[in-house]
């Protein structure tokens, strides 16, 4: 098994996981380049999984599927995602060559964004989480509601810690300095802040993290905290009602923030 965080765009991984036979599954090509680039190594594209219809998710799906026509593109249900050959919803299992995914409905980014869970691929699950949730961050709210981004990020902080996760931007350091903000002192958050910034400098991705430093680093997986929530009403200037209150401001900073 191989797993390439395939740069693509401005600042855009498409991920491609690999048997040994070189046969893989890729994951949000919103560029078809790096993935023909890939190929010319030896990677075999059998099947494409797309979380969302952003087209830095999708744009390079139809020039892909004109190198290897016929093979199987997994989409949301959403009309806005015109080459996908199958629709999948929540709870769906899909078995594609040796793996299984399961579906997870998490709208918030979009109101039909998936993700995709692999439970067992090398002792530990993959979560290709399209823009829903980052490394030290998530998407921001295009179309869905607070309450529905927070049920959806609570959702997938509910896997096991061990699951390595998968997002769709290189966009960790720049999380990393709102998250700061936020908990200045939270020590799994400087640690992880110290080896993102060494994988950077060695021109290595920061991906995949695990879910369980998301949890203990990420303040939007973290609206329940003492620390979080103060640093909340420090800025509403009044307690925040519950955990939804909390994450809606918190996404609300996290929008108009300047480093």
């Amino acid at each position: 098994m191989r797993l390439l965080a395939l740069p693509a765009l401005n600042d855009n991984y498409i991920w491609a996981l690999s048997a040994d036979d070189e046969s893989a599954l890729i994951v949000d090509p919103g560029d078809a380049a790096p993935v023909l680039g890939a190929a010319v190594h030896g990677l075999r594209p059998t099947g494409i999984l797309l979380t969302h219809h952003h087209n830095d998710h999708i744009g390079g799906v139809e020039a892909i599927l004109a190198h290897w026509p016929g093979i199987p593109v997994f989409a949301p249900d959403d009309d806005r995602i015109g080459a996908a050959t199958a629709r999948v919803g929540d709870g769906v299992r899909l078995h594609l060559g040796g793996w299984s995914a399961r579906v997870l409905a998490v709208p918030g980014h979009t109101l039909s964004h998936i993700a995709y869970h692999l439970e067992d691929v090398g002792g530990h699950g993959l979560l290709f989480s399209g823009d829903t949730l980052f490394s030290l961050g998530c998407g921001r709210l295009f179309e869905g509601s607070p309450a529905q981004m927070h049920t959806s990020l609570s959702r997938l902080a509910a896997l096991p810690g061990d699951t390595r996760l998968c997002c769709g931007h290189e966009y960790t350091l720049s999380n990393a300095a709102f998250a700061r903000a936020v908990e200045p002192s939270n020590p799994a958050l400087l640690r992880r802040i110290e080896e993102a910034q060494a994988m950077r400098n060695a021109g290595r991705p920061t991906l995949p993290s695990t879910l369980a430093d998301e949890v203990a680093a990420n303040p939007f997986l973290r609206v329940h905290q003492p620390e979080v929530r103060a640093a909340v009403a420090r800025r509403l200037r009044r307690e925040p009602e519950d955990d939804i209150d909390t994450f809606a401001e918190l996404r609300r900073w996290k929008d108009g923030f300047q480093a």
